[in-house]
């Protein structure tokens, strides 16, 4: 079994359960499974030990909540002027007070002198202007996509030059969308629009991205919850993040994935691993005509490079070359370059002679071939 914890522990990647215990640290505990993470693969039977306050997540709520934040730096600056102030004010007021004593004056017109001079020197108006100057950056930053929920900020941001912060969870969702595309020797751009109003673009005829999109589909555990009708790309899925992107792109481009999962049964599946660095699964077609069986794959680009005799050029199967495999390197380093996650594909239709329907596909000893695709 898998479980997403990018939530509480920002790792992007699913992370293993089994019953063993591997550690007596909780959050590395792989024999644990935390309230507010999903099962994004397999299944278990489990034991609740903690819940409510007491579950990592409430002790985590109940930690953040009674952090002391302390004054911001603006704030101290502002109790530090004050400070200042007040002294001076006590300062001209007692200074004041000793020469209308001298000078012949009255001790009651003295004191009101004394008073008058501190009030005086009291910054009535510095509330309204700190509040005013912070709001008016704060609209500025607005305007730049910046929202500002506490005003105080204001100050620490205008003085930061670099922020470091984790990326999965923080600046992003750990919701992954399809960008680009490589094939036939170009780097095409998927639809990212929420609306999906980048739908029609010109290569969802090609027999390339065809045949592209079929792997992305099959080779593919991710499904769509029930009930969920919205704009394609903001649907909520069961699965992983890469997947569920691919199902995404798949379902915009290609129409109903499980239409087409459906017409190609899977038969087999060699699920993906850490040391492999690579998904395997064989199925069915819809073509009534043709009795061979498709292996589809997925993986690190490198991992499926090396078992790649052929690459699809304009929807005809071509020699791979060694201008191909350095082209295929340069794309997906470029990618790779742009923050991308990039994964290759492959397929192989295996002969229907030696592997016909019915065939027992054994995924431990693999009695198919996995190679020359």
């Amino acid at each position: 079994m898998k479980v997403d914890n990018s939530s509480l522990t920002g790792e992007s990647e699913p992370q293993s359960r089994d019953a063993e215990q591997s550690t007596s640290e909780v959050l590395e505990a792989r024999n644990l499974a935390f309230f507010s993470t999903n099962c994004v693969e397999g299944s278990a039977r489990g034991v609740v030990v903690r819940c409510g306050d007491n579950t990592v997540m409430g002790r985590i709520a109940a930690l953040a909540s009674n952090v002391d934040s302390g004054d911001s730096p603006i704030a101290q600056e502002i109790e530090h002027f004050i400070h200042i102030i007040t002294g001076v004010a006590v300062f001209l007021g007692v200074i004041f007070f000793i020469l209308a004593f001298i000078l012949g004056y009255y001790w009651l017109e003295a004191v009101i002198f004394l008073i008058g001079i501190i009030v005086a020197n009291v910054p009535e108006g510095l509330l309204a202007t700190v509040t005013v100057c912070l709001t008016l950056t704060a609209k500025r930053m607005a305007k730049k996509n910046c929202l500002v929920k506490n005003l105080e900020a204001v100050e620490t941001l205008g003085s930061t030059s670099t922020i470091c912060s984790d990326k999965t969870g923080t600046l992003t969702q750990n919701r992954m969308t399809v960008a680009h595309m490589w094939f036939d020797d170009k780097i095409q751009e998927a639809d990212t629009t929420e609306n999906q109003t980048g739908s029609n673009i010109a290569y969802k005829d090609d027999a390339t991205w065809r045949n592209l999109g079929r792997v992305a589909a099959l080779c593919n555990r991710a499904v769509f919850l029930a009930g969920e009708t919205g704009p394609i790309l903001k649907r909520e899925t069961a699965g992983d993040a890469s997947e569920s992107a691919l199902l995404k792109c798949c379902e915009l481009m290609m129409g109903s994935v499980e239409g087409i999962r459906a017409k190609n049964p899977k038969v087999a599946e060699i699920p993906f691993n850490s040391v492999n660095k690579w998904q395997l699964s064989v199925h069915e077609t819809e073509d009534t005509s043709d009795q061979r069986m498709l292996l589809v794959m997925k993986g690190a680009p490198e991992r499926i490079l090396s078992r790649c005799s052929k690459i699809m050029i304009n929807g005809e199967e071509v020699e791979m070359t060694k201008e191909y495999e350095s082209k295929f390197t340069t794309a997906y380093e470029t990618l790779g370059g742009m923050g991308e996650r990039v994964l290759g594909f492959a397929h192989l239709y295996l002969d229907a002679a030696a592997f016909p329907k019915g065939f027992n596909f054994d995924t431990d000893e693999m009695n198919f071939p996995n190679g020359d695709l």
